[in-house]
């Protein structure tokens, strides 16, 4: 190891310089990081860094909150923004999610175009046990049952992979929701379509009253779902949330942050022509999907080059590279150390180093 007069601190870094180098990992990378030293961990805590991981419209979303928060730095702002906040008068919830730092919305029932549901004698209108909005709709009985939700791309975050879902309950007179089933879809523009079908029925704990069930109604069933196409499509099943919710995973979809595009998700059953009843909706969520290739801050084309950086902030490659190597070498830092590494190889082999 070399000598403690030869390795250049980080401390004698400008702090601007830090700020930028973090900007380049993630808020989990960065409070983890203010742990070597004074200088990191007074640039871990500035509202610069912070700012760089909150969305680019954060001013515009907190503007929109129905109670507003108190903040004292965008540290604690950002922290703030992991638990779903109303917006838009109550009728949306925005987020970020914990993993990715991505913008995460909920769409209230209200937000959503439901068929008949202006009709009391169709839909019934009415607060929620455990719901995040002040109401949602019961399905009191309908023949043709659709639910569409709409969102623009450019209220989400670019280059990401979202998944859309629909937050429902089955009321204990729910009927008819499993005679066929749900055709479901996410259409982004005219460019991309994911399509799938779903069985809207209660998971019994007693599993032989669901077999029992299952014997007596196979051949209607099977007569009735004949008549719904799922060709290139996946069947998906309720998932229990644990929060006293059910969901519906309608699709995927993937935002580029470079068009906008108006989004459409759909959940319908038209086909069956029977009476259903009994579907709870509190609402529609768009949450961001963990992707390898997306859990990056910054794609590497759109960030500058790590060493254009450390050139401008001192003048030398060593002076970071070494401090970064032998400092943070037990620090979760993909792309500072990749490109560390790299670089030392290379000047190392030119007789630099």
């Amino acid at each position: 190891m070399a000598d403690e007069s030869e390795i250049m601190k980080l401390d004698l870094l400008p702090e601007d310089c830090i700020v930028q180098l973090l900007s380049f990992t993630s808020p989990y990378d960065v409070c983890h990081a203010s742990l070597v030293s004074t200088m990191v961990r007074d640039a871990a805590i500035s509202d610069l860094l912070w700012e760089k991981f909150l969305p680019s419209d954060y001013r515009q979303i907190i503007s929109r909150l129905v109670l507003p928060i108190n903040f004292a730095s965008k540290k604690e702002l950002f922290l703030k923004l992991f638990s779903p906040l109303l917006i838009d008068g109550g009728r949306k919830t925005f987020s970020i999610d914990r993993i990715s730092s991505k913008k995460c919305y909920m769409l209230s029932a209200r937000e959503l175009s439901i068929a008949w549901s202006t009709n009391p004698l169709y839909w019934c209108w009415k607060p929620l046990l455990h719901s995040r909005f002040p109401e949602g709709v019961e399905l009191i009985m309908v023949c043709w049952l659709e639910i569409k939700g709409k969102i623009n791309t450019r209220m989400l975050s670019p280059r990401t992979t979202y998944g859309a879902y629909l937050i429902v309950n089955l009321a204990g007179r729910a009927f008819g929701l499993d005679s066929l089933p749900s055709e479901i879809s996410v259409k982004v523009g005219g460019d991309h379509e994911s399509k799938g079908i779903v069985l809207i029925r209660r998971n019994y704990t007693n599993s032989r009253k669901q077999e029992l069930e299952r014997v007596l109604m196979r051949h209607r069933a099977e007569t009735l779902r004949s008549r719904v196409d799922n060709r290139g499509g996946t069947e998906r099943a309720l998932c229990d949330r644990g929060d006293g919710w059910l969901e519906i995973e309608l699709g995927e979809f993937y935002s580029d942050g470079v068009n906008d595009k108006e989004v459409t998700m759909c959940l319908r059953e038209v086909k069956g022509e029977h009476l259903k009843g009994g579907l709870i909706v509190e609402g529609r969520r768009l949450k961001s999907l963990i992707r390898k290739r997306e859990t990056k801050c910054y794609e590497t084309e759109q960030r500058p080059p790590c060493c254009s950086i450390i050139t401008q902030a001192t003048g030398s490659f060593r002076f970071l590279y070494k401090s970064l190597i032998l400092e943070l070498r037990y620090i979760k830092f993909p792309i500072v150390r990749a490109e560390a590494a790299l670089l030392l190889n290379i000047h190392a082999g030119n007789g630099k180093f």
